[in-house]
Parts: C-alpha cells; sequence; structure tokens
C-alpha cells in the first residue's frame, strides 16, 4: 500500500500559491484595524479618525478590499483541497476521508489556540476547518453542479442580510412607538432596550471603548478573559451567520479548480471576462453603497440599507480580484514579484499565525501599547512592513527549508509521521492549504 505524502513540489500550481499570498496581505490590511483599533473596522466614526486621510483609508478599503480577500482566501481553501483530494483518490483512495477530516480537525484546533491564546477576535481557521467538515461529499460533484450550489449560497446570505435589516427596522419602530409613550410600559422598556443594544452594537458607548483600550493595554491574562466571550459569541452564533458565506466561496473554488480556471487552463477571453463584468458589479454596488454611507454621515439606517448589497459587492470584486490576478499570472510579468507572493502563499499558516504575534506585540500592554494610540491611515504603514518583510524573507526560508514552520507541524500531524524540514533532505513538500 502506498504510504500517503504531501503534495510534491511538482505538483503544485504557482497560481494557486501567489492568489493565496496576496489575499493573505489583503487580509492583514482588512484586519489590520481590529488589531489596533476599538470598533472601527466598519466605522471609521467610531476610532481612528474618519477625515482627510483616515476617510480616504476608509473609502480606499471599503470601495476595493472589503470582503473580497477572505472571499478569495476561502475560494483557495476550496480549490486545495480539491487538490489534495484528486491526488489522494489517484495513489491511496482508501486513505482519502481520513488523511482530509484529521487535517480539518487539526485546523479547528489551531483556530480556537489563535482566537483564545494568540488573542485574535477575527480568527478564520476554526471557521473554514468547521465549515470543511462539510465538503468532502461533495467532492465528486460537477463543476457546474458546485457553481450553481454556490450561487444558491450567496442568494440565502443576501436574504438574510436582507431580513436582518428587516428585523432592525422593526426594532427602530417599536423604539419610536414605545418613545411617544406618557409612561412606558413592561413591553415599551423592552423595545426601548432591544434597539438600544442593537444601536450600542454598531456606535459603542465610551465606556464600552474605554473598557475595550483598558484591556488591550493592560496584561496578557487579562486581555484573554476579556476576549474570551467575544471569541464565544463568534464560534458560535457568527458560525452559523458566515457558513454559507463561507462555505458558498469554498465550493465556488472547487468548481473553479475543476474546470482549470484558477490552474490557467482556461482561454484568456475568460480571465478578461471575470475582470471586466466582475469589476463592473463590484465597483458599481461598492460605490453605491459607500457614498451612502458617506452622505447619511456614517448612520446605522445607511449601513443597514447597504447591507443588502453587500454579497453582491463583495462577489464581483473577488471576481474581479481573481480575473486581475490570474491575467497577471499569465503574462509572464514580473516574475520576482509573482515568486515571493507564491513563498508567502506556501507558507499562508506561518504568515497568518506571525501577523497575529507581531500585531500583539505591537499593540497590547504587554508589549509596546500602541492600541488606540495611532489614526487609521498610521496603522497601514505597519501593514506595509510587514508585507516586505514576508516577501523577502518566505522565499529565503523555503530555499532552506521544505515547509513553513507551522506547515511542517500540520502536515506531521495529518500524515502522522513526522516530515523531513530541511532542503537537504529529499522529501515532499506541503499541500497548498
Amino acid at each position: 500500500m502506498t504510504t500517503p505524502v504531501p503534495v510534491q513540489e511538482t505538483d503544485r500550481y504557482q497560481s494557486l500559491d501567489m492568489i493565496r499570498g496576496v489575499a493573505l496581505f489583503g487580509i492583514l490590511l482588512m484586519n489590520i484595524t481590529g488589531f489596533g483599533l476599538p470598533f472601527a473596522y466598519g466605522n471609521p466614526t467610531n476610532y481612528g479618525g474618519a477625515t482627510g486621510a483616515n476617510l480616504w483609508a476608509w473609502i480606499t478599503t471599503n470601495m476595493l478590499f472589503e470582503g473580497t480577500q477572505r472571499g478569495m482566501f476561502s475560494i483557495l481553501f476550496g480549490a486545495g483541497f480539491m487538490v489534495l483530494i484528486q491526488r489522494l483518490e489517484k495513489t491511496n483512495p482508501a486513505d482519502a476521508a481520513d488523511i482530509f477530516y484529521r487535517r480539518t480537525l487539526w485546523m479547528i484546533l489551531f483556530g480556537m489556540i489563535h482566537a483564545y491564546l494568540l488573542l485574535w477576535t477575527g480568527e478564520i481557521l476554526y471557521f473554514y476547518g468547521v465549515t470543511g467538515l462539510f465538503l468532502y461529499p461533495l467532492r465528486k460533484m460537477t463543476a457546474r453542479a458546485m457553481l450553481s450550489v454556490a450561487a444558491a449560497g450567496f442568494a440565502i446570505g443576501m436574504f438574510w442580510n436582507g431580513c436582518d435589516t428587516w428585523r432592525a427596522q422593526q426594532k427602530h419602530a417599536a423604539y419610536v412607538e414605545a418613545k411617544k409613550a406618557a409612561s412606558p410600559g413592561p413591553e415599551q422598556q423592552e423595545a426601548i432596550k432591544a434597539w438600544k443594544e442593537h444601536e450600542e452594537h454598531f456606535k459603542p458607548s465610551p465606556e464600552k471603548i474605554a473598557k475595550a483600550i483598558a484591556a488591550h493595554q493592560g496584561g496578557y491574562f487579562g486581555l484573554v478573559a476579556y476576549q474570551a466571550p467575544i471569541n464565544a459569541e463568534n464560534e458560535s452564533w457568527y458560525l452559523y451567520r458566515w457558513f454559507f458565506d463561507i462555505f458558498s466561496m469554498m465550493l465556488l473554488g472547487m468548481g473553479l479548480l475543476k474546470l482549470g480556471v484558477l490552474t490557467l487552463r482556461s482561454e484568456p477571453r475568460v480571465y478578461w471576462l471575470m475582470l471586466i463584468c466582475g469589476y463592473a458589479v463590484g465597483l458599481s454596488v461598492n460605490y453605491w453603497e459607500t457614498t451612502t454611507i458617506i452622505n447619511s454621515g456614517f448612520s446605522i439606517f445607511a449601513y443597514m440599507n447597504t447591507d443588502i448589497t453587500y454579497d453582491l459587492g463583495r462577489v464581483g470584486m473577488t471576481t474581479g480580484h481573481l480575473g486581475f490576478l490570474l491575467l497577471f499570472c499569465r503574462s509572464g510579468l514580473l516574475s520576482w514579484l509573482r515568486n515571493s507572493l507564491a513563498d508567502v502563499g506556501r507558507m499562508a499558516l506561518s504568515n497568518y499565525i506571525t501577523h497575529s504575534i507581531v500585531c500583539a506585540i505591537l499593540f497590547s500592554g504587554f508589549g509596546f501599547g500602541l492600541y488606540a494610540k495611532l489614526e487609521r491611515h498610521q496603522l497601514y504603514y505597519i501593514v506595509f512592513s510587514i508585507w516586505i518583510f514576508q516577501l523577502i524573507m518566505s522565499p529565503i526560508w523555503l530555499k532552506n527549508f521544505q515547509f513553513g514552520p507551522l506547515e511542517w507541524g500540520w502536515r506531521s500531524l495529518t500524515y502522522m509521521k513526522k516530515q523531513p524540514m530541511r532542503r537537504s533532505v529529499a522529501a515532499p513538500v506541503a499541500e497548498a492549504v
């Protein structure tokens, strides 16, 4: 019987690795406000500045990148899953399911450690791991069926957003009626409380902001305790809320892999069509959403209304980004940049966790204590510095080692055998994440 091993270096697709590297950098671009500012990810008026350079920083990320980098990362996870399964089912089909589920369960554990102990409430590995458990039975579907199910998942997500908006509007209507009452009874008081809680989730009180700042400026264990309820809520309620988002993107990646789109086997016109149509839809929707929010003075009602079209805009922009990046891969231009980004993508797990470790040191009280000390636009200097460092160090690391350090641990656990690490040992390298 053939002993199962990770994907050989010659079996890798540079296009998948390069796009994964770009998406990894894009995730940090979006996450940095969560690392460095209280409650400022979506609403710049909460903290960090909402005028001048800070406003333009929000406009740029909201228009061009919101939701898309997470989307591309999810697509690449689905594609990587298909690469792994296709190879395993050729070499040793009896082990395919065992290896996949072992690999995915380890990812769930890594995600929990990342969230609770490495202090990142925006952790995504846990969600990928849980959602990934549903993918294996779908591996034999045709590409067309995968894309159809993914489209249905996106439609469900949009419908859910619409329902959330309707419920929020109902809460506000009940609040307005309750405020009119001369002496509010229990029902009116509950309506007032429900809207106030909803409003504070969007626009936190000064006391809530101060509590977040104090927790981040304190010690390690105090921050762990502060974030634990947030992580628990994320890994319970938000797991259900985001399931269709992540599942649909993963299934889209599986379908595009089967069609050969992600591995550059399609005609150039396919990628141009993705770029033009994707950006036409995405930029139009995102421009409307962004201007609606700004013209309203960043009101809660503008955010609620634009939530309805959120998925349409992000799927369009994600498609446009993929078309652009795949055309870039085909072009042969800037080979040094493509190779470096691919190396970043091959070490995606190690580089992703490194983002959290570096940001914990920079922003937390047990490190440099920069939380809530920088304006929004200043955070991007940190992002660009990390990008440059990883673009330089990832190729250097992979010249000497076959795996990123965490990839090595993950693969060794998955295959229940210690994987050779150094390049001097003739051994396979890790499969795509």
